[in-house]
C-alpha cells in the first residue's frame, strides 16, 4: 500500500488543487444523480402507483405540494426538473472525464521525464548492474502499469465517495435497511480478500514475463547478425513459443480469476437482493411506493459495490509494477552521481588540462565483498597535451582504468587528481565536459550525418561541421554520399563502413574541441587502411590535446609519449615504446612479440 500512496502523492504534487476540484465534481455528480432519482417519487404519485396523502411525517411529504397543481403542469414540472439534474450531470461529467484525461496524460509524462531524469543522473556503477532491457520495460510496460494503477486508485477514492452519497440517501429513505445491505456487502468484502491476494500474484507473474519479453527480444535484435550467421533462427524462435505460451497461460489465470470474481459477486448480489425483498416486505414493513424507490436506488448503487471491489483487484494487480518502479527510483537517487539538477550541466564550464591527470594509489572491485581486484594500487600520471597509450591482456583492467580516470567510476582506495586537485562531484562534470570519449563499438544513431554531428554540439555552423569532419578524414567519404550530410546511416549507423562509422564518431568529438580526447580500442576493429587514417589523425592532434588510447593493436600507439602496461590489475611497465620493446622478458616486449608472430603467420 504505501508504494500506491507514494505515487498518489506523486500524482497530487503534479495536479495539485484540480484533483479537489475532480473530487468536488464527483460529489456534485453524485447529488445530482440521487435527486433525479427522487423524482421518481412524485412521478408515481401523479401516476397514481404512490399515494403522497399516506404516510404522515415521512420523506413524501416533501412532494405534497405538487398535488395542488393541475396534473399537466406536475408532470412539466418534474421533467423539467429532470432534464435540468440529468443535463447538468452531463455536464459536470464530461468536464470531470476531460480533466482527468488530461491529468492522466500530463502525469504519465510528468513521471516518465522524472525517472528517466533519475536514470541519466546514475553513476556508471548503476548501469553496470541494471540489465537495459529492465530499464525499458520500466519506462514502457511498468510505467504504463503504475500510471495506469494511480488513475484506478483515484478513480476508487471518487466512487467511494459516489458511493457514500448514494448511502446516504439510502439512509434518508430507511436506516435499517440500509445497515442490512452494509452488512451484507460487508461479508462478501471479507471473502473477496482471496480475489485480491491472487490478483496481485497473477500481476507479479504477468510483471517477470513482460520483463523477460523485452530483455530477450532486446537481446534477439541486437544480436541479429550472430543469430543469421550461426543458424540460430530455430532456437530463437523456439524461445518465442515457449513464452507466448506461458503468457497465454498468466492471461488465461487473469481472465479466469476475473469471472470467478465476477461470478461470485452476482451471485452474492442474487442472494442479497432476494433477502433484501423478503425482509422488506416482511421484517422492516416498508411501503410499497418506499420500498420500489429503494430497490432502484440500491439496484443502481450496489455495481458501484462491485465496481470498487473490481478496482482493487485491478489495483492489487498493479502492485508489483508499483514495488518495482519505487526501487528502481530509490536505485537512482543512492546512485545519483551528482546533486542538483540537469541546469548544472550546461552551466559548468570545462576543465583545461595544464599539468597532469593522476592516479594515486587507485584500487577497485566491481564486487565490493569479493577479493577479486579489478585493479590494484595503481600510480599514474596521464601528462597534459601528450598521449598516453595504455595495454596489457583481455582482462587486465585497462577499460576499467579509464572509467576511473573519466570519473564514470570511484575508487574503492586512493584517488584521481586533476592538476593536483582531488577528482570529487565538485568538479566531476567540469572534467566529464572536458573529455570526449569513443568506444570500441561506436554508436550512432539513426538519423542523418547532420543530425549526429549536431548531437555533440546543437549550435554548431556547416562550416564547423567540415572543418571536424576534415579534421577526422572523414569529409571526403561524406561528400560522396548521396545526400551529403543530409544522408540517411540507418540503425546504429549500418549503412557504413567500420572505418566510416569509427571516423564520424571521431568527427563528432572533435566537433566539441575537447581537451581530453579518450579512445577505448577504437581502432581493433578496423582493417589496416582505415587504421592508418586515424592513427595520421591522431598524429595531427598531438600537443593540442591530452590523447588517451586503450590500445589492442600496439602498432597504432608507436608515436605514444608514454605507454603503459597493465597485468591483472597492476601496472607493471611504463615508458616509452622503443624502450618497452627492448626490455627482454617483459610483458609490452611479450605483447608485441605475439602480434608480429600473428601478422607473420
Amino acid at each position: 500500500m504505501q508504494h500506491i500512496l507514494y505515487f498518489t502523492k506523486k500524482i497530487h504534487q503534479y495536479a495539485g488543487k484540480i484533483l479537489y476540484l475532480n473530487l468536488f465534481a464527483m460529489m456534485i455528480i453524485s447529488f445530482l444523480d440521487g435527486m433525479a432519482m427522487l423524482l421518481l417519487v412524485p412521478l408515481l404519485g401523479i401516476s397514481g402507483i404512490l399515494d403522497l396523502q399516506t404516510g404522515t411525517g415521512s420523506f413524501l411529504d416533501r412532494f405534497r405540494f405538487l398535488q395542488d397543481m393541475p396534473k399537466s403542469q406536475s408532470i412539466i414540472w418534474i421533467l423539467t426538473a429532470f432534464i435540468v439534474l440529468t443535463v447538468g450531470q452531463g455536464l459536470v461529467n464530461k468536464n470531470l472525464s476531460l480533466r482527468d484525461i488530461k491529468i492522466h496524460t500530463g502525469f504519465i509524462n510528468h513521471l516518465r521525464l522524472e525517472i528517466y531524469r533519475s536514470i541519466l543522473q546514475a553513476n556508471w556503477r548503476f548501469f553496470i548492474r541494471k540489465r537495459k532491457s529492465d530499464l525499458i520495460n520500466s519506462l514502457t510496460d511498468e510505467l504504463g502499469r503504475v500510471t495506469n494503477g494511480t488513475y484506478l486508485f483515484l478513480q476508487f477514492l471518487g466512487s467511494a465517495i459516489f458511493t457514500l452519497i448514494q448511502i446516504g440517501i439510502a439512509f434518508w429513505l430507511s436506516a435499517k435497511l440500509t445497515l442490512f445491505v452494509l452488512g451484507c456487502g460487508l461479508v462478501i468484502a471479507l471473502f473477496s480478500r482471496y480475489f485480491i491476494k491472487r490478483a496481485q500474484m497473477v500481476g507479479s507473474r504477468s510483471a517477470e514475463l513482460a520483463r523477460n519479453y523485452i530483455g530477450g527480444i532486446t537481446d534477439h535484435f541486437n544480436g541479429i547478425k550472430d543469430i543469421k550467421s550461426n543458424m540460430l533462427e530455430h532456437s530463437r524462435n523456439e524461445w518465442l513459443q515457449d513464452w507466448s505460451t506461458r503468457i497465454a497461460r498468466e492471461r488465461y489465470e487473469s481472465s479466469r480469476l476475473r469471472l470467478n470474481s465476477q461470478l461470485y459477486f452476482k451471485l452474492s448480489s442474487s442472494l442479497i437482493i432476494a433477502a433484501f425483498i423478503y425482509f422488506s416486505s416482511t421484517l422492516f414493513q416498508i411501503q410499497g411506493g418506499q420500498l420500489l424507490l429503494i430497490i432502484l436506488i440500491f439496484s443502481r448503487l450496489w455495481p458501484r459495490f462491485t465496481g470498487l471491489q473490481s478496482n482493487l483487484e485491478n489495483i492489487a494487480s498493479s502492485v508489483p509494477a508499483f514495488q518495482s518502479l519505487t526501487g528502481l527510483i530509490d536505485d537512482c537517487q543512492s546512485s545519483k552521481e551528482v546533486q542538483g539538477g540537469f541546469h548544472e550541466y550546461s552551466q559548468v564550464s570545462p576543465i583545461r588540462l595544464e599539468e597532469a591527470l593522476e592516479c594515486v594509489d587507485v584500487s577497485y572491485r566491481y564486487n565490493p565483498e569479493g577479493e577479486n581486484y579489478a585493479l590494484r594500487h595503481v600510480n599514474m600520471q596521464i601528462r597534459a597535451n601528450e598521449m598516453t597509450a595504455i595495454v596489457g591482456r583481455s582482462g587486465a583492467g585497462k577499460s576499467t582504468l579509464i572509467d576511473i580516470v573519466m570519473g564514470l567510476l570511484q575508487p574503492e582506495n586512493g584517488e584521481v587528481r586533476i592538476d593536483g586537485r582531488r577528482l570529487s562531484s565538485d568538479n566531476l562534470l567540469s572534467l566529464r565536459k572536458s573529455i570526449s570519449y569513443i568506444p570500441q563499438d561506436p554508436f550512432l544513431f539513426n538519423g542523418t550525418i547532420r543530425e549526429n554531428m549536431l548531437m555533440m554540439e546543437p549550435g554548431a555552423s556547416e562550416d564547423q561541421l567540415w572543418e571536424a569532419l576534415g579534421d577526422a578524414a572523414a569529409s571526403e567519404f561524406v561528400r560522396r554520399q548521396p545526400q551529403g550530410l543530409d544522408t540517411l546511416i540507418g540503425d546504429r549507423g549500418i549503412r557504413l563502413s567500420g572505418g566510416e562509422r569509427q571516423r564520424l564518431v571521431l568527427a563528432r568529438t572533435l566537433l566539441r574541441k575537447p581537451s581530453i580526447l579518450v579512445l577505448d580500442e577504437a581502432t581493433s576493429a578496423l582493417d589496416t587502411e582505415n587504421e592508418a587514417k586515424i592513427q595520421a589523425v591522431l598524429e595531427g592532434l598531438k600537443g593540442t590535446m591530452t590523447i588517451i588510447v586503450v590500445a589492442h593493436r600496439l602498432s597504432t600507439i608507436r608515436n605514444a609519449d608514454q605507454v603503459v602496461v597493465l597485468d591483472q590489475g597492476r601496472i607493471v611497465q611504463k615508458g616509452k615504446f622503443t624502450h618497452l620493446a627492448e626490455e627482454n622478458g617483459g610483458m609490452f616486449a611479450h605483447l608485441l612479440g605475439n602480434q608480429t608472430l600473428m601478422t607473420v603467420n
